[in-house]
């Protein structure tokens, strides 16, 4: 099964994306990748024509197209069943996936405010708003709870859902501390984290509203 392929935005601004990276590449998921630059003349017509929503990430295998960073991991998680892209305790599946589908509808303030940047390393100006900070005092109380090294213990694919709220608490100073901090900090460490960052960091292109948030 090593003809999946995965269309991805900017490694810099595409936290969606890197989610999803991240649980394939720690579970040791064979794929190759291109990439869709967003904010382009073009972006929203190539995006259409490998999926329906017109969104990044999209899995490509063989005939079949798989959109949405959940459905995706599920899909992988199906194929590759001793991945460990889920935990094996049916409980703990159960938790992992509910974090995931939190991360993945809500924290909108933190979303808004703070967009994915890796390049960046500068607080903002204003400070959070009460709402941003309620978003991430959740992170902090959902960091702080992790089961060992990771949440579950082992790393998977809740963690990978969370390592774009750690890089964008990093980009914008606003580390946490105590076993909070020591979780984001391993997860910031682990080697597919620091894959994408450094490709974020060889990318070229600006995209001017994310860069002039002061």
């Amino acid at each position: 099964m090593t003809d999946l392929h995965l269309v991805l935005g900017n490694k810099n601004y595409s936290s969606w994306s890197m989610r999803l990276f991240v649980a394939l590449r720690v579970a040791g998921v064979p794929f190759t990748e291109e990439t869709i630059w967003l904010d382009t003349a073009t972006a929203a017509d190539e995006k259409l024509r490998r999926s329906p929503a017109g969104r990044v990430p999209i899995l490509q295998h063989g005939d079949l197209t798989v959109w949405d960073s959940l459905a995706i991991v599920e899909y992988t998680a199906e194929l590759f069943p001793d991945a460990g892209i889920w935990p094996r305790d049916p409980r703990d599946r159960a938790h992992a996936r509910a974090l995931c589908a939190e991360m993945h509808a809500g924290f909108l303030a933190l979303r808004t405010e703070l967009p994915l940047n890796c390049k960046r390393r500068r607080p903002l100006q204003s400070g959070p708003s009460d709402a941003a900070r309620a978003d991430i005092a959740r992170l902090a109380d959902i960091f702080a709870a992790a089961r060992g090294p990771f949440l579950f213990g082992a790393f998977c694919a809740a963690d990978a859902f969370f390592a774009p709220p750690a890089s964008r608490l990093r980009s914008y100073a606003l580390e946490l501390d105590g076993p909070a901090g020591d979780y984001a900090a391993r997860l910031l460490a682990t080697p597919a984290v620091v894959e994408w960052h450094a490709g974020a960091q060889r990318e070229e292109m600006v995209i001017a509203k994310y860069d002039a948030i002061p």
